[in-house]
């Protein structure tokens, strides 16, 4: 589906898998970001749970460009010019509302909103999305949804998020409509916390393999 609107295109990352991150330090997020690079993951969602959510999206931004910095956890539609001032090439949501829409609009940012239900979904088509964020995916359906939605709304495309592994992410990458998948493993926050980037390149080469990337 081809959008008009920067706000509606999809960014430019190749991984098929989005590691989900909450970041307590800005420091955390350069070291995380060549850790994943290195297992082949050249996208990372920083979310805006935590206050160092914004600057560690400057910091990748500004440090490591060959990265795919996008927020997520976007609710609120001031947060998206202050995301994007701080370097976010996209914007994630668990949801969708006019203001969040109109404000990707008018930053030019790329925008893919949460939905969870068929209406959710045709109103963001109608918007103009051709991909939306099936969030939370496990509570939606998961695999049972996305196969029903493949149907009735087979042109649209999907990232399902929220109980979504390495166990059961090739199941997901297997439907048509599901253009890749989000999620959390990929950066434990134990090991996030100790440092261990090491064990972060594994994790983001062992979902590469098998996502086939």
């Amino acid at each position: 589906m081809t959008q008009l609107n920067p706000a509606f295109t999809r960014p430019a990352f190749t991984s098929r898998v989005v590691p989900v991150i909450v970041i307590t330090h800005p420091d955390q997020a350069v070291p995380m970001a060549h850790a994943l690079l290195e297992g082949g993951v050249d996208v990372m969602e920083i979310t805006l749970r935590h206050a160092a959510g914004l600057p560690a999206i400057e910091q990748v931004a500004k440090h490591v460009p060959q990265m795919h910095v996008g927020a997520g956890t976007v609710t609120r539609a001031e947060e998206m010019a202050r995301v994007q001032a701080a370097g976010a090439s996209f914007a994630l949501s668990p949801g969708m509302t006019d203001a969040l829409v109109q404000a990707a609009i008018q930053c030019k940012l790329p925008f893919m909103p949460g939905v969870m239900t068929p209406g959710e979904v045709i109103a963001a088509r109608d918007y103009g999305f051709g991909l939306v964020k099936l969030f939370p995916a496990a509570q939606a359906g998961g695999l049972a949804m996305l196969k029903a939605l493949g149907g009735p709304l087979g042109d649209m495309r999907f990232c399902p998020t929220g109980g979504v592994s390495l166990a059961n992410m090739g199941e997901f990458l297997k439907q048509s409509n599901v253009a890749m998948v989000g999620g959390s493993w990929l950066t434990p926050v134990d090991a996030v916390e100790r440092g261990d980037w090491a064990e972060i390149t594994r994790l983001a080469r062992e979902a590469t393999n098998a996502a086939g990337v």
